[in-house]
């Protein structure tokens, strides 16, 4: 493509107050976006209101020129860096059986992976451990499956996918759909795992440059994660958590949902529950995930290696898989407190317990 097609694909989503949705009727009715710049007045406004048709008539603003100059700039500076449009075969086609593809698409890293089966993992921010590591454990599988992850490169669950989909150093990696910029790293602590997806994976953005962290642009960013993907799995969501809408996004774009159950009693198994009974997949491994959507792998692969614990077994087997309190082991076990704290203590350590707010303890493998 050439710099001046570029400059009118660019014009045309940093233009105030024009979306996603108007920018395609205007490419429908007109073709490509120098020939909407090209159209006389008369045309615009059997499509847009009048201010924007004058808007569209004029020279572009100060401000959208300093963005294109800068896209250029970035776009030179690195071979790993694309702009790629509607009009792009590179183009992710799945995004394009979807109700609101983005016009255009930022990437730093291998925008190939934009037409591999996909697989996004979504979930809470404020993950439990157990549930950081089912991430991770489902995202690996998939990967060595031949299954590129996507995922939103939030805290919690997303960095713990894009982490697990990396760990299983494949070609398939992982996809990080970010809410910003693609020059921006966000949040500023998953900066070395950023630098990883965009060396083995991509990260791409509908975000012009620079565009900082606006709340109100992660919900949009969800409907790319679960355009991207056949099908959209939800490891931990409390019951208003942002992933319910990336799971909703996939249902009316026809993917697929699963869903990993959890305790009764944990707030962020409450989403996945509500998911299921909604009809989403309940899944216990991604070799249930790989088999629902015809990718099954020869050889069955599971959500996270089973480790067998030499400490403290009589005490994981009172603990059960549900949050508890230590009174209520004090109760089932006779033990004293002071007792089970300093064996809990070392199963903390090994990682065998995770240690919950209120003194409560649950078991993780």
């Amino acid at each position: 493509m050439q710099a001046a097609e570029r400059a009118a694909w660019l014009r045309l989503i940093l233009t105030p107050g024009l979306g996603p949705r108007t920018a395609r009727e205007l490419l429908s009715a007109f073709g490509l976006p120098d020939a909407i710049f090209d159209a006389g007045l008369a045309a615009l406004l059997r499509v847009v209101p009048e201010p924007m048709a004058r808007m569209l008539k004029q020279a572009p603003a100060a401000e959208i020129q300093s963005a294109v100059d800068a896209t250029e700039h970035w776009l030179a500076a690195s071979t790993e860096h694309s702009l790629l449009t509607l009009a792009d075969a590179a183009y992710p086609q799945a995004l394009l059986t979807t109700p609101d593809p983005p016009p255009v698409l930022f990437a730093v890293g291998r925008v190939e992976l934009l037409n591999r089966p996909t697989i996004a993992i979504v979930g809470s921010r404020n993950a439990t451990q157990q549930g950081v590591s089912n991430a991770e454990g489902f995202a690996t599988a998939l990967a060595r499956a031949g299954v590129t992850v996507v995922s939103g490169l939030a805290l919690g669950i997303d960095a713990a996918a894009h982490r697990g989909a990396l760990a299983a150093d494949t070609d398939a990696s992982t996809v990080a759909v970010v809410g910003t910029g693609v020059d921006i790293v966000y949040p500023a602590s998953n900066r070395e795992l950023m630098k990883g997806i965009r060396s083995r994976g991509v990260v791409v953005s509908e975000f012009a440059l620079r565009t900082p962290a606006i709340a109100h642009n992660f919900p949009r960013r969800n409907r790319i994660i679960a355009g991207l993907a056949r099908g959209v799995l939800v490891v931990e969501a409390a019951l208003r958590s942002g992933s319910l809408i990336t799971a909703r996004l996939a249902a009316e774009a026809g993917r697929e949902v699963f869903a990993i159950p959890g305790s009764i009693h944990s707030p962020l198994a409450r989403g996945c529950h509500r998911l299921i009974r909604d009809g989403a997949k309940l899944v216990e491994s991604a070799q249930d995930v790989l088999e629902e959507l015809g990718l099954a792998a020869g050889s069955a692969v599971s959500a996270a290696p089973l480790i067998e614990a030499s400490l403290h077994p009589d005490l994981l087997a009172l603990l059960g898989h549900d949050p508890v309190d230590l009174d209520r082991l004090v109760e089932r076990s006779g033990r004293s407190a002071g007792e089970l704290s300093g064996a809990l203590l070392e199963l903390e350590l090994a990682q065998y317990v995770e240690r919950l707010p209120g003194n409560r303890y649950q078991r993780l493998r």
